[in-house]
């Protein structure tokens, strides 16, 4: 019985991959030269700008549907042979780590949802945008995934137009985001939506353009395979009749995270919050106990001692040894 489920599993496997790998034929143009296929998404990086000018993947609503929850196991990307954006370039700088392929959009698997967190993923968004009127477009494009069953989405940083950089290694803070979306089922059809980098206050019609005015702007020729006669046509339309405007919301997203709050400790290491999820009822998870109103001493005392060293190595990852007893550093980094 366990031979024949370890078969099908691999059956499973293989014929998604197959699937991931056919909708290669559709991706767009680089201008950069360096294009990196991960699993469930590929991308064009641009070590001029340290983030990918396109992110490019299918959805379905296998993947906004899955399982999984969020990883947040930021890091370097190994298959970015320039070298990608590191940890430290973000840390102080006020800017979020923006996903381009939101982890939301993959929950299919922990591999699909590890991949979301490299670091050639990200773009610095400024943190109204990224937690406002980006969240909300990311969760629009889930419902257009459930409701047409696929679509391929294109998405980016406009990197003709910066706000500066940020980091040792400069990463450009675009003006600017875009994002292309193809339905190929029924009657075909395509959307695409640029925002500027700041708190939005207008509905996400208002941002709607042709997919024609985004090439124009980015130099990149997106779905450039699709036929001629099919590309013109749907490439210069921006009919915002044709798509529903109402954010998805999963049922499992909603029952699994069901009372959880994020932490109301702050993280010695950054002076930020903690961004832990806990469904303790006063609202600090296991590691911040110690900083919740009316904790004793001792309780403080035990939280740091059983916690995860809280340094950030040169790499700019968090230290994973424990910390000494009574510390919030292990022993190499007792301070």
């Amino acid at each position: 019985m366990r031979s024949l489920r370890g078969i099908a599993h691999f059956l499973i496997l293989f014929m998604f991959a197959a699937n991931v790998a056919a909708t290669d034929d559709l991706l767009p143009t680089s201008t950069t030269g360096q294009v990196v296929k991960h699993t469930y998404y590929v991308l064009s990086y641009s070590e001029v700008h340290e983030q990918p000018e396109w992110v490019y993947y299918k959805l379905t609503a296998s993947f906004v549907n899955g399982p999984v929850s969020r990883t947040d196991d930021f890091r370097p990307d190994p298959k970015v042979s320039t070298g990608s954006a590191q940890l430290y370039d973000y840390k102080g700088s006020g800017y979020d780590r923006g996903h381009l392929c939101p982890a939301g959009d993959m929950k299919l698997s922990r591999q699909a949802m590890s991949e979301t967190f490299y670091m050639s993923n990200m773009s610095p968004q400024e943190p109204s945008f990224n937690r406002g009127i980006w969240k909300n477009l990311e969760a629009t494009v889930r419902n257009w995934a459930v409701r047409e069953g696929e679509i391929y989405v294109v998405t980016g940083g406009i990197l003709k137009s910066t706000k500066g950089t940020i980091g040792t290694n400069r990463v450009a803070v675009p003006k600017y985001y875009y994002k292309v979306v193809y339905d190929p089922t029924g009657d075909k059809k395509m959307i695409a939506l640029i925002l500027p980098n700041e708190k939005g206050t207008k509905p996400l019609q208002s941002y709607v353009v042709s997919v024609d005015e985004v090439e124009a702007l980015t130099g990149i020729d997106f779905f450039p395979e699709l036929p001629d006669n099919l590309e013109n046509r749907l490439e210069s339309s921006s009919n915002t009749a044709l798509w529903s405007f109402k954010k998805y919301s999963s049922s499992y997203s909603s029952k699994s995270s069901s009372g959880a709050v994020q932490c109301k400790g702050i993280a010695k290491s950054t002076g930020q919050r903690c961004r832990i999820k806990t469904t303790n009822p006063n609202g600090y998870c296991r590691y911040h106990q110690g900083q919740a109103p009316g904790a004793s001493s001792s309780a403080a005392t035990s939280t740091q001692s059983s916690g995860r060293c809280q340094a950030i190595t040169k790499a700019g990852t968090q230290c994973k040894r424990k910390a000494s007893p009574g510390s919030n550093y292990c022993w190499q980094h007792q301070r």
